[in-house]
This record gives C-alpha cells, sequence and structure tokens, in this order.
C-alpha cells in the first residue's frame, strides 16, 4: 500500500495515536478520530494486513532493565558475495544485544544498534561478533545519552 495514494486522514489519525500508545483500546481510538468501533476496527485490520501497522509492542527503559550501554558499531567488509551477507544476516538474527540493523551507503557497510549491561558485556558482544564473521574494520561509539525517541511523523 502507498502511504501517500491509499491513506487517509483517519488512518493517519489512527497510526498517529497507536505509535505513540498501543495500549489505547478500539473504543478510545474510535472516539478520538471520530468513527464507530467498527469501521476503525476495519481499518486497523486493512493497515495491519497490508503491513503498515507491523506489530505492536511495549517501548522499555534500557537503564530499568539492566541494559544501559547503547553502542552504534559501524561494520566494513571486504566481502560482499551472497554467501557471505547470508552468514551475517544470520548472526545479526541470532544475537540479541543487535537490536537494530542496517545496510548502508558509503564508507560503512553496516550500522549496528546494540545494547549490553555494560562495556565488559560489550567487549564480549565485540569479540564473538569478530569471532563469528569475517570484517574489515568495526567501529564503536558509545552513546552518551538518547535525546529523542518519537514516533514517524506521518
Amino acid at each position: 500500500m502507498a502511504i501517500d495514494k491509499e491513506m487517509d486522514r483517519l488512518d493517519r489519525e489512527i497510526l498517529k495515536l497507536i505509535a505513540v500508545d498501543a495500549s489505547l483500546s478500539l473504543q478510545e481510538i474510535a472516539a478520538k478520530v471520530g468513527l464507530t468501533p467498527t469501521p476503525c476496527w476495519k481499518r486497523i485490520r486493512r493497515m495491519e494486513q497490508d503491513g503498515i501497522i507491523q506489530r505492536r509492542v511495549a517501548v522499555l527503559d534500557p537503564v530499568k532493565v539492566g541494559l544501559a550501554v547503547s553502542v552504534f558499531v559501524a561494520v566494513e567488509t571486504a566481502d560482499h558475495s551472497a554467501d557471505w551477507l547470508g552468514r551475517f544476516a544470520k548472526v545479526i538474527a541470532e544475537t540479541p544485544e543487535i537490536v537494530d540493523a542496517w545496510r548502508m551507503s558509503g564508507d560503512v557497510d553496516y550500522l549496528l544498534h546494540v545494547v549490553v549491561p555494560d562495556i565488559a558485556a560489550y567487549d564480549g558482544f565485540y569479540r564473538k561478533l569478530i569471532a563469528a564473521i569475517p570484517l574489515r574494520n568495526v567501529s564503536s561509539r558509545f552513546s552518551m545519552e538518547r535525546m529523542k525517541d518519537a514516533p514517524l511523523p506521518l
């Protein structure tokens, strides 16, 4: 579904509401956007089926769950083969400390967002990563403060 062509104002309002608080009841969402529950539910269901709404989650405070260290890891590789990429994708999927991963353009091939309890845990993660697959360069940047965490700007 193309977001600009098939979504209307009500769809966007629904998405804005649940992007901030997915625990809202159907009745609350419907009332806030000016619909009755049945047509509101149909819109939400359609957006789920179309993959616009991928999942509904709770946002956790990483510090309060013991994962206070957030690291952005830039990865460069000399191997861009399908075999290497498949192996790397498997490492990413099987490594719980990696919470986000992107394939990049420019001088960095991949950017990983890693969360760990402390620097020693990051060192353990780093050692497992470089042992799991050949990499040209791994550069780590430790977050000092998260300044913004916002829903998509619909």
